[in-house]
């Protein structure tokens, strides 16, 4: 096909690709992003347009307005990111975009944008898996972090233990068996009446609680299985609060949400510390890093260990397109291209 021999001349001419410049689309879910980074780790700019208003009135997310949104917005979101970077179309080397897993509807708004600006420009195309991403995240806020190392990948659809065995390698060493955490953590904020998106006002309702209050305890959670569940806590939450109000008690709504958030971190804390000896790295990643409370638990137990502990700055830990950037650069270094054949999946 003509343009996947273009593209990959383009990609292997590159005089300095090191210093390349990748724009990242990102529109996996709620969020309508693009960024451009240099050298994988430069951010020249990242803009986010954020749908959270459209969707906190229906208590989450809607999928078929998640996407009509980000055809709005995309063509708008590009631009302010290569205004920002102070780049033109022309002067890009690659375009990365989120293929996988999310929303399928709104991944291929990101897919199909991005196609047609590789495709119009001759641009090697390169498609990136969001979890993925979301461990290059580290990558723009630490450098000199290098492969390999041990990854825990929390966020609202994805509860991963992951090896990262070189920049595009990746070895999966536990995960989820049902709800990801950030999605327990959503339906815990709706049985508590807190607004969506519901992590980041459940982890303000636990400042003012006693977190061990009520014991949310799970088996398969405390053993050293490489797996997790956070569907039973979540359950047993919701009926803690039923039966509660059966009875016409009152409880204190911020024990019980610092009870179910140390339930969940410490799971995680618990679940990614299995797979690291003394001298290992461990790099969170995930929107559910934006938790204050899971960063704190493994900065104080990978300390007590001598596990070296990374995760992402504040603006790179909840979706954005930086990060897709970043992967999209180790890609393009591998010589990993995508075609136009290149579609959407809502799984991995």
């Amino acid at each position: 096909m003509r343009y996947n021999e273009t593209a990959r001349k383009k990609a292997e001419s590159l005089p300095l690709k090191k210093q390349a410049y990748v724009l990242g689309i990102e529109t996996s879910c709620d969020e309508t992003a693009a960024a451009v980074v240099q050298g994988g780790c430069v951010v020249l700019s990242n803009v986010i347009y954020t749908q959270i208003p459209l969707h906190r009135q229906y208590g989450g997310v809607v999928p078929e307005l998640a996407s009509r949104n980000h055809a709005d917005q995309i063509g708008i979101v590009v631009r302010e990111a290569l205004d920002a970077a102070g780049l033109r179309k022309e002067d890009l080397d690659a375009i990365a975009v989120t293929c996988r897993p999310g929303l399928v509807g709104a991944l291929l708004v990101g897919v199909c944008y991005a196609k047609a600006l590789a495709l119009a420009g001759g641009l090697p195309l390169l498609g990136v898996d969001h979890i993925h991403g979301h461990i290059a995240a580290n990558y723009i806020s630490h450098p000199a972090l290098e492969p390999p190392f041990v990854s825990l990948v929390a966020s609202g659809g994805h509860s991963h233990v992951l090896r990262v065995d070189s920049y595009d390698s990746y070895s999966l060493l536990g995960q989820t068996r049902d709800d990801a955490a950030g999605e327990a953590y959503d339906k815990a904020a709706r049985a508590l009446g807190l607004p969506y998106p519901g992590g980041p006002e459940l982890e303000k309702l636990a400042r003012g609680g006693d977190p061990n209050k009520y014991p949310f305890h799970s088996t398969l959670n405390e053993s050293d299985d490489p797996d997790m569940s956070f569907s039973g806590i979540k359950t047993a939450l919701v009926n803690l609060i039923a039966n509660a109000r059966a009875r016409g008690e009152e409880l204190f709504l911020p024990d019980i949400a610092a009870s179910f958030q140390q339930a969940i971190n410490k799971t995680l804390t618990h679940k990614a510390l299995l797979h690291c000896r003394e001298g290992d790295t461990l790099c969170l990643a995930g929107g559910v890093c934006a938790n204050g409370h899971l960063r704190e638990l493994l900065t104080r137990e990978c300390a007590k260990r001598r596990v070296r502990f990374f995760a992402p700055a504040a603006p790179y830990r909840t979706d954005n397109a930086a990060m897709i950037a970043a992967q999209g650069y180790f890609h393009l270094m591998a010589g990993d291209l995508a075609g136009l054949d290149l579609s959407a999946a809502a799984t991995k």
